[in-house]
């Protein structure tokens, strides 16, 4: 690596505090997606502060925005989030301690990864300014990628197509570029309508909505056994009728169907609805589908890997205090046996990444990149991005080795200096990286030729009709 960002990391480390207050705002506020009004206000605002130019509403969407700044060649782009998760609020406790009793938090820390990716933005400015050197940087807000997928409503509408590459991170329990693909998604309600009766009195009168979605489920159950190893198939009832002694006349079930490929999940996804079809003849019921989501595996980009990964070298790993390893002890306490053990066995790190987290809490080295990734088992729409062009992504430690995501330790942990030093360290690797691909063309034209090589003459093709709207319904404020 030729460059050094080191203006980059000026800026970052001049405005820490300023950014740490940031991330605790949006923390606070724990807004969920589709309605991060306040979370997309106070990052486009302080965008605007410094330089850049933001336009809201992409992809339909209010709390999406694009943030730009610069002129000419090369486009680089940065992906935030900042969307929280229903019934995971807490607050900066070792033990469980709501925040607001039922109320959403930040069991992903979305509130340091948009700010972190916002800061390694204004922090690239920072460094092209300095430099006097030519680009374009971007920055795009990103809402709703726990559940509706923003990215894909920006994809769809090509919000992403000018760009020559595009890093975005995530917070973890390690300093990892993990690379690999992911699952591909479709997301849909299914809600039967019967006809409601008295349930003892005239049983025979009605025709129950919740048996066409109990007997539907008992049928996609069934299926799992003749659907590929490593799909998917989750769902929740969340509408199952009001009281027992009166036959629901409508009930809702909402479910997830992953795969690893595109055309997998489309396939297993038409056998599902053909369960809501069998359901809905045995019930003498009939049923709607409401899609919510669809979005596409993870397409890797090697070439961009290896630059992160040793921009994260440069930028080095979090820098933890005896307060946040304290803090880590207390956390570990929660956790059923072993757990903090359990990435050791993790087969898709190599020895000698087990051997620098051995007898650790927290991961204040740098691991880098496994020779061989393996592929994530959950899902992001990060994926619809780099379909449409070259992109990576990796993750900093900011929480304790073993605590599970969307959990209400991840939520305390990223709002207290553990996560923040995660945020500083991702901020630091994705300014390191942006100015290399700024200032490497070579690099940045091996990245588009690897991302060409594995679209393989295929292009990408939204699972989003041109006329659907989000489902700002779907969470009342």
């Amino acid at each position: 690596m030729t460059v050094s960002a080191k203006e980059g990391f000026a800026w970052i480390e001049k405005h820490a505090d300023e950014l740490t207050k940031l991330s605790d705002k949006i923390w606070e506020w724990a807004e969920l997606g589709l309605h991060e009004e306040k979370s997309s206000k106070i990052q486009m605002d302080y965008l605007r502060d410094h330089g850049f130019e933001v336009t809201s509403g992409a992809g339909g969407m209010p709390t999406a925005f694009v943030a730009t700044w610069g002129q000419g060649k090369p486009v680089i782009g940065f992906l935030g989030e900042y969307d929280a998760l229903p019934g995971v609020s807490q607050k900066v406790s070792p033990v469980r301690e709501e925040l607001v009793p039922g109320g959403p938090g930040h069991g992903c820390g979305h509130n340091l990864l948009g700010v972190g990716a916002m800061a390694a933005a204004i922090a690239l400015k920072e460094e092209l300014s300095k430099r006097g050197l030519p680009g374009t940087v971007k920055y795009f807000g990103c809402p709703a990628e726990e559940n509706f997928s923003g990215k894909a409503f920006m994809a769809r509408d090509g919000i992403f197509d000018d760009l020559d590459a595009c890093l975005t991170w995530h917070p973890g329990s390690m300093n990892i570029v993990r690379g690999g693909s992911s699952l591909a998604v479709n997301s849909m309600n299914i809600t039967f309508h019967g006809v409601s009766s008295h349930a003892a009195g005239a049983p025979h009168l009605g025709r129950s909505a919740l048996d066409a979605v109990e007997l539907m489920n008992v049928g996609v159950n069934f299926l799992r056994e003749h659907i590929i190893e490593k799909a998917r198939i989750h769902y929740v009832i969340t509408n199952g009728g009001l009281q027992p002694n009166v036959v629901p006349a409508k009930a809702t079930v909402w479910y997830y169907v992953r795969a690893p490929r595109r055309e997998q999940v489309e396939e297993i996804y038409e056998r599902v609805l053909k369960c809501a079809k069998g359901a809905a003849i045995m019930t003498d019921t009939t049923y709607e589908v409401e899609f919510l989501e669809g979005i596409y595996e993870v397409l890797p980009n090697t070439v961009l890997e290896e630059v992160l990964a040793q921009a994260m070298e440069v930028a080095g790993p979090p820098q933890f205090t005896e307060e946040d390893l304290r803090f880590a002890e207390e956390i570990a306490k929660t956790f059923p046996p072993g757990q903090s053990e359990s990435y050791m066995k993790d087969e898709t790190l190599p020895d000698e990444m087990k051997e620098k987290l051995a007898g650790k809490l927290l991961n204040d080295t740098v691991l880098g990149r496994p020779p061989m990734p393996s592929d994530l088992r959950g899902s992001t729409d990060v994926g619809d991005v780099s379909w449409c062009v070259p992109t990576a992504q990796f993750s900093t430690a900011c929480t304790a080795l073993g605590t599970p995501g969307h959990s209400w330790q991840y939520t305390a942990q990223c709002g207290m200096h553990i996560g923040h030093a995660g945020m500083i360290a991702a901020a630091k690797t994705l300014v390191q990286a942006g100015l290399v691909l700024m200032t490497s063309p070579g690099i940045l034209e091996k990245a588009k030729e690897e991302h060409r090589k594995r679209l393989g003459g295929r292009r990408y093709v939204s699972p989003l009709s041109p006329d659907m709207k989000p489902p700002f319904h779907h969470f009342d404020k």
